[in-house]
């Protein structure tokens, strides 16, 4: 079977936008302790995407768009069209081309969770030096793994070291994300954050969604979260529920939460521990018996219309369209 052209190959056109190429310096760090201590030493890597900005005289909301396990799919580019149409400028990062990864449902491994948080903050970085964009509305939505990557990069104590203190994302919208790794001190700042899960997702932890929305908000944070009735991973694509046997999943596994520097808290000795990688703590919990095979995924009924009204209602709240 003939491989699909990479995304920054393709030509796009959304409501009308053709999507321009941009380039995204960022990095391979090991975990999140050596983002935040020794970034500059991790080696580099040149991601890419595609930007959506409609016909403007003014600068306008972004909304970055981060893929989960299986790559830039259909959901991710109907969602964007979506937004471009509402007037969003958009940005739909490809993670994996450059690093010339094809899916991660098998092997989450073949990259850190934290190169995957820096991607995000590398692309604020990047797209903020962009004329037409408000730097003051950038927000991020991340699907699975993607999910997990804006919500990390929404935490303080890990942003900061990178992008400065007085720099982040005004809205986070996490979808179906996988949070088995926390800081202990969740502190998103002025951050508007919003989850949304389906309720028998049977590749992430409700539970764990819950803690890292209560930390949150426990920390002097704004989250809210959703729980749509009836719902599978990856409820918002069009297509029926379907198993994928290949996928590695331990969605009852323990939370590891990590230190303000980024370190891993060991879960055999409870001591923060920065050599830990996200193999070490994956090997315990399959050693532990939290892994299996096997899950799925799809959207039935409305419930692909379900999200994009939460996710266009989001946005009409934390982007507000400024006037000419």
């Amino acid at each position: 079977m003939e491989q699909e052209e990479r995304w920054i190959e393709q030509e796009v056109d959304f409501a009308g936008v053709i999507g321009e190429n941009v380039e995204i310096l960022s990095r391979n760090p090991k975990n999140y302790h050596q983002v935040i201590s020794d970034i500059k030493n991790c080696e580099t890597v040149t991601i890419d995407g595609k930007l959506f900005i409609p016909e403007t005289n003014k600068p306008l909301p972004l909304v970055i768009i981060v893929p989960g396990s299986l790559g830039v799919g259909p959901n991710h580019k109907a969602h964007a069209e979506v937004l471009v149409d509402e007037g969003y400028a958009v940005f739909l990062l490809d993670p994996f081309g450059a690093r010339s990864v094809e899916s991660t449902v098998e092997n989450q491994t073949q990259y850190s969770f934290a190169a995957s948080a820096y991607d995000l903050l590398a692309t604020y970085q990047t797209l903020c030096e962009h004329p037409l964009i408000d730097v003051e509305r950038i927000a991020a939505q991340g699907h699975s793994r993607g999910g997990s990557a804006v919500l990390m990069a929404s935490m303080r104590n890990f942003a900061d070291p990178i992008i400065g203190s007085n720099n982040g994302f005004a809205a986070i919208y996490s979808v179906y994300p996988w949070c088995g790794h926390q800081f202990k001190n969740s502190q998103t700042g002025t951050t508007q954050v919003r989850a949304i899960v389906g309720e028998i997702d049977n590749w992430v932890s409700i539970k764990q969604i819950e803690t890292q929305i209560e930390a949150i908000n426990e920390n002097g944070g704004k989250a809210t979260m959703s729980v749509v009735e009836g719902a599978h991973h990856s409820f918002d694509r069009h297509e029926p529920v379907h198993a994928i046997p290949t996928a590695r999943v331990a969605p009852e596994a323990p939370i590891t939460f990590l230190e303000d520097d980024g370190a891993m808290i060991d879960p055999q000795t409870q001591e923060a521990n920065p050599d830990l990688v996200d193999y070490d703590i994956f090997v315990y919990a399959m050693k532990q018996g939290y892994g299996r095979l096997g899950a799925d995924l799809g959207g039935t009924g409305d419930q692909p219309e379900i999200f994009k009204k939460d996710m266009l209602n989001f946005y009409a709240q934390h982007l507000i369209m400024k006037e000419a």
